[in-house]
């Protein structure tokens, strides 16, 4: 399988957790779950007939 796009900003993710060190674990975890979202997103859209995504999708 291939491996998906990195798909969040370590920087901006480390800025919200503040002084709380984060493991390349989370990050890739983290990734693997924003792309589950946005493919359950993707398949929200086609199921009402759009091909827009938008915040109801999420």
């Amino acid at each position: 399988m291939a491996k998906e796009a990195n798909l969040v900003i370590k920087s901006a993710v480390r800025e919200v957790a503040g002084d709380i060190r984060i493991s390349d674990e989370f990050f890739d975890a983290l990734n693997k779950k924003v792309a589950e979202l946005v493919k359950e997103a993707v398949k929200r859209a086609e199921a009402n007939g759009r091909k827009t995504l938008r915040g109801a999708d999420v």
